[in-house]
């Protein structure tokens, strides 16, 4: 019998989503139409309720301009009229053709209309700046997300891609203006990649209550269990982006991992996950897929809890 996963809060948001995240950067790249509308039907049905996006999802594909996956998602909830049934977590502030990342206030408040437009909805459940824009300062960006919070065209707020100094300081800034607060945050984390949240950023979160969204929660793929060695990823599309992790320390997480999957009859991946969701501080690793069984496959990671022992050899296998 498939257990129904159970949800968290996320931070201070109001929100309570399944714990993990639908990475919605695949719906109109490498998952056509019916695939897309097939893994999110699949997502649903399984018992999950949050899909992540970007307004600047694909636009960095060939004859894309961004708003691909907006889109996509937008005519899946007129399709199937889900909205109540999920929570829609998108993004601004990334170069949508500016040249820059931009979190002005200007637009910003133009971004969010495009973003309603393309999901079919009235508001946004999570609306998460991108990227720092070094050059707006961080009270005018936080002044144009607390009016849509008031308007009701946003729920809450949250960041991503910024560090522990920068969130402090839109966190400081909020409480003595009185605006909406960022809720949550979305770093770069899992087992291989473990400094780009560890530390003061996962201090912070901790301290705060903020909630928080992994991103390449299986660093674009290396954690599946999929490639042993260096040479399997060699003529692959991922070469680039995984040929160098083969190094001592990640041949060790791979081997751990593998032990520690086998011996709860799981795959890599759902270990791997597991493993992130037992991290202080984490609501929900985002996961992506491009078939249903795939997609079947990584959501038991969700309902898999390794023993204390289990984690340790992890946490101990994957140390710097």
């Amino acid at each position: 019998m498939t257990r129904t996963p159970t949800k968290r809060a996320l931070g201070d948001s109001g929100l309570d989503i399944a714990p993990l995240v639908f990475g919605g950067n695949v719906f109109g790249w490498t998952a056509d139409r019916p695939t897309s509308f097939a893994l999110l039907d699949a997502f649903v049905e399984a018992g999950f309720d949050a899909i992540d996006t970007a307004d600047v999802y694909s636009r960095w594909v060939e004859g894309h301009a961004g708003g691909e996956s907006e889109t996509l998602i937008g005519d899946w909830l007129k399709a199937r009229g889900r909205r109540d049934d999920v929570k829609i977590l998108t993004k601004v502030g990334s170069d949508m053709g500016q040249g820059h990342n931009d979190l002005s206030a200007r637009w910003i408040e133009t971004a969010v209309e495009d973003s309603l437009r393309r999901l079919r909805t009235d508001h946004i459940d999570l609306y998460q700046t991108h990227w720092p824009d070094p050059d707006t300062p961080q009270e005018e960006t936080l002044r144009a997300l607390d009016r849509l919070v008031k308007a009701g065209k946003v729920r809450a707020i949250g960041v991503s891609n910024h560090d522990a100094g920068q969130v402090r300081e839109a966190l400081d800034i909020s409480r003595r203006e009185g605006l909406a607060a960022y809720a949550s945050i979305q770093p770069h984390y899992n087992l291989y990649s473990r400094a780009t949240f560890e530390g003061p950023l996962q201090d912070l979160a901790v301290e705060t209550g903020l909630g928080v969204i992994t991103y390449f929660s299986l660093e674009s793929g290396f954690l599946t269990g999929k490639y042993k060695t260096v040479d399997q990823v060699v003529g692959t599309k991922r070469e680039g982006m995984l040929k160098d992790k083969f190094d001592e320390r990640g041949v060790r997480i791979l081997a751990v991992l593998d032990a520690v999957a086998q011996r709860n009859e799981a795959t890599s991946a759902q270990a791997a996950l597991a493993w992130l969701l037992a991290q202080p501080g984490v609501t929900a690793p985002i996961v992506s897929a491009t078939s249903t069984t795939q997609l079947a496959d990584t959501l038991a990671a969700a309902t898999l809890e390794l023993s204390q022992e289990d984690l340790a050899e992890l946490t101990e296998a994957s140390a710097y």
